[in-house]
């Protein structure tokens, strides 16, 4: 899209709208949208004169409230900061209402232009082969990265319509509804809220989307819909209600609740359709049928006595319908017919797949008392010394658990008690709706052989026939090493084997972008995840298992997230392909599936880039060993320099007491604890990477998306191979993905705002340690692609990053005039806490992926 149509749909569009805040009926919103400006003003200059965040605040002060009590001219600031987070609520709504003129929607990586292609190139026949097997599967999570709450969101979505219809009057009252609206959750959300919250966007957008995009996709190709036996094709995974890692509040009844709620929906969602089909269907053999499906799922519904079970009892009645209709009335209204069929198929009575999570610590917690309890302390010790194959043997041997209300630690007994909750989805929902168990922090074949076990001696099932899939989640870069012997131990169990022959032979492991990052830094994270890729896919093609890849990428680059789609076309043959699998979280969701246009959007491009990547083999997506050689040398390079950052003296303290790092425990955005160990100080391998990450974003210093990539790029231009780097931009869509994602880190950087720290007693040496590599990395990131200035082959992203970035600068400068402010004190004064608090919420949302 060219520069001058952004301008023209969103730039444009926000001065204008943005000058209607202006005239709400609020009190003093004249006075704060009239200084707002001159704040903003303020702040850009006084950073190009290397003025302090402290020097622009109190510069203005003196200019404009000379007269005013510290307290007055700080309740000011915090009417700025409302008026900043609704001026950002204003500016996504713009941007999203021109999605489909931002975005290319018959264009390259859309159903569309697949089409076109596979046709052109005789490859239609090979793309139905692929269709049959292939899937795409979203993974929402509540990892708390969303900071708007669901009436928000709310309001976004009519203002979004408003503005498309330029419909001023309601835009207006829209944007008075905002400012009485409060952003803040006054208490952190549960489990449950946070379900409830994310199946709004179930109910809203993928129930349209998935089904529009697969009936044009068949229509296309010339399937019957109703003939079509691949409805995963698309689906939606599920983690709020079953994600236990960390989280004390999720429990075994939140579980089953969550599940219900997910069948109360899907079933809402069939009622209101098949009203509308009935009413077309008035026909002699079919209209008793539809109504029988109507009052069959009224009564599911409403009258608690359950008519339809099962999704198959609905199908049969469906599929009797569709044959009358065919038998006696020529197919007349099939179309409406069979497009709600395929509904049903997609999202049978489960809407979207549950996983439960927990870590791998916890198993080991609660077979050590399983052990004790059963054998005594001394077989205990003994187990303890035992090696891993020993363990897996004497762990085998047990017949039964003891019966949970007889152990002593409550959490044991919830653990145990997750494994009925299994069961209960399973038999209300179907096999669908739950069948999957992810251990994170998995570092054996032991860690997942434990679960197994369990699994089996806690869910009722005919021997051999386990309906539960083990996940080990590998995240650290130590444990993405050793990720293929550890499969490959796991292969050789027999009675593992066994498992895996009744599940298809088919093996999904989750590979951690979010804490391989925050472990080894973005070269040294994304390069072994690439890395063990491969030696799983080989690995499992040798023992015939067919792997699946579940990547648990966060929004922004520094969590795995940035441009997804070029990531998974640049995958060569090297990496099983017959399923994508990916988890989105937060603004992500919102932003890129948060309305059936962009869900539409995105979803296509990741299909067709899964597609695509095996239909066109291409030297841009196979690695030759010179170039696997120059990346593993940025790789250590890049690693060793992250890894000396992290254990400088003042890291840590840095991150405690400057980012505000300590703040996000206190957002009430999300149910889960800000770490994992319950000591009080602060331990980096506990400290989670949703806030790690965030703390960065914070500061407008973005570490995790960018360090050490200059380190890297300058050692290979020492060694004389800085052409070859260049090349290796050319010639690989993996490294240039990376580095692309990287440049959005940079873009969302902005030292000036801390460049006071260059002269902190304590902190100087680590501002200026991070400042050197920003620079660096910036000027190499330039001269390998070949750019002048950052995203140059973006335009849209460039221009929509420059423009959140100036609208969130005096939030920026107020958030640092407070860090400094404590800083030079030593001193934590309340108001100043809650500024920075209050900022927090506005720099995080006009950032969009969080970075």
């Amino acid at each position: 899209m060219s520069k001058n149509n952004y301008q023209t749909e969103v730039a444009k569009r926000f001065t204008i709208y943005n000058s209607l805040f202006l005239d709400l009926p609020f009190s003093d919103i004249n006075r704060t949208g009239t200084l707002l400006p001159i704040l903003a003003t303020k702040c850009e200059e006084g950073y190009k004169k290397d003025k302090t965040p402290s020097e622009i605040i109190r510069g203005f002060f003196d200019e404009l409230m000379a007269k005013n009590s510290e307290d007055e001219r700080h309740n000011l600031l915090f009417k700025m900061v409302q008026y900043v987070e609704r001026q950002v609520v204003l500016f996504d709504s713009i941007e999203d209402a021109a999605f489909d003129k931002i975005h290319d929607a018959k264009g390259k990586g859309t159903v569309n232009a697949l089409i076109t292609r596979v046709d052109n190139d005789r490859k239609r026949e090979a793309l139905i082969e692929k269709l049959k097997n292939f899937s795409v599967r979203l993974t929402l999570t509540a990892h708390p990265t969303q900071f708007y709450p669901g009436n928000v969101l709310g309001i976004i979505t009519d203002l979004e319509t408003a503005i498309k219809n330029n419909d001023l009057g309601n835009i207006n009252l829209l944007l008075q509804q905002l400012g009485k609206t409060g952003f803040i959750n006054k208490e952190k959300p549960s489990p449950l809220d946070e379900a409830v919250s994310l199946i709004w966007f179930l109910t809203n957008v993928f129930y349209k989307s998935i089904p529009d995009i697969l009936t044009r996709l068949l229509n296309s190709l010339e399937i019957p819909l109703h003939e079509w036996d691949n409805p995963g094709l698309l689906k939606v995974g599920f983690w709020p209600g079953g994600d236990r890692d960390g989280n004390p509040f999720v429990t075994h009844d939140i579980t089953v609740k969550v599940a219900e709620r997910l069948q109360k929906w899907i079933l809402r969602c069939y009622y209101r359709d098949i009203r509308i089909i009935r009413r077309r269907l008035t026909f002699k053999h079919v209209e008793p049928i539809m109504l029988k499906v109507e009052n069959g799922l009224f009564n599911s519904l409403f009258e608690e006595k359950s008519y339809y079970n099962a999704k198959d009892d609905l199908l049969n009645d469906l599929m009797e319908a569709r044959r009358c209709l065919v038998e006696y009335h020529e197919g007349l209204f099939l179309e409406q017919l069979d497009e709600f069929i395929l509904k049903v198929k997609i999202f049978g009575f489960h809407f979207a797949n549950m996983d439960v999570r927990q870590d791998s610590r916890k198993h080991d917690g609660l077979w050590d008392e399983v052990i004790e309890m059963e054998f005594g302390e001394k077989e205990l010790e003994a187990y303890h010394k035992l090696s891993d194959d020993d363990k897996i043997k004497f762990l085998f041997d047990i017949k039964k658990l003891p019966n949970e209300s007889k152990l002593k630690d409550d959490f044991h007994k919830e653990m145990l008690k997750s494994f009925d909750a299994i069961q209960t989805v399973q038999k209300e929902n179907g096999e669908d709706g739950l069948h999957r168990y992810i251990i994170s922090n998995c570092q054996s074949a032991l860690h997942i052989l434990e679960v197994f076990k369990l699994a089996k001696l806690s869910i009722d099932h005919k021997e051999g026939e386990l309906p539960l899939d083990i996940v080990p989640l590998f995240e650290t870069i130590d444990d993405l090493a050793q990720a293929p012997k550890i499969m490959e131990q796991l292969y050789k169990n027999k009675d593992y084997a066994a498992h895996m022959k009744f599940r298809k032979q088919k093996q999904t492991i989750m590979l951690g972008f979010s804490d391989g990052t925050k472990d080894g830094g973005y070269i040294r994270a994304n390069w072994s995840i690439l890395q063990a890729k491969e030696e799983l896919t080989k690995v499992s093609r040798l023992y015939d298992v067919s792997v699946v890849f579940f990547d648990g990428r966060g929004g922004p680059p520094a969590r795995g997230g940035g441009n997804m789609h070029n990531f998974y076309a640049s995958l060569g043959p090297q990496v099983e392909n017959e399923e994508i699998q990916i988890t989105i979280q937060g603004q992500t969701i919102s932003s890129n599936y948060g309305k059936p246009v962009s869900c539409t959007y995105n979803l296509e491009q990741l299909l067709c880039a899964g597609v695509e990547n095996e239909l066109y083999p291409s030297s841009e997506k196979s690695l030759t060993n010179d170039q696997r050689a120059l990346i593993n040398k940025m790789a250590d390079v890049s690693y060793q320099f992250y890894k000396d950052f992290k254990s400088h003296p003042q890291f840590l303290p840095y991150l405690e007491h400057v980012t505000p790092l300590k703040y996000f425990g206190q957002v009430n955005i999300g149910s889960r604890p800000l770490k994992r160990g319950k000591d009080s100080g602060l331990k980096f391998d506990d400290l989670r990477a949703i806030p790690f990450v965030g703390s960065w974003a914070q500061m407008k210093q973005n570490i995790p998306g960018f360090f050490g990539v200059g380190a890297a790029l300058e050692a290979l231009k020492n060694e004389g191979k800085f052409d070859q780097a260049k090349a290796l931009y050319n010639d690989s869509l993996f490294f240039r993905s990376l580095l692309g994602n990287s440049m959005q880190s940079l873009a969302k950087s902005f030292y000036k705002s801390t460049a006071y720290l260059k002269d902190d007693p304590k902190y100087a040496d680590l501002w200026n340690l991070m400042f050197t590599e920003y620079q660096r990395t910036l000027q190499y990131i330039l001269e390998v692609s070949g750019m002048e200035h950052l995203l140059q082959d973006n335009p849209t992203s460039k221009e929509s990053i420059a423009i959140r970035e100036k609208i969130v600068l005096p939030l920026i400068t107020i958030q640092q005039y407070a860090i400094q402010t404590m800083l030079k004190t030593g001193e934590d004064d309340p108001v100043l806490q809650k500024l920075i608090l209050r900022t927090m919420f506005g720099i995080i949302n006009a950032a969009r992926n969080a970075a």
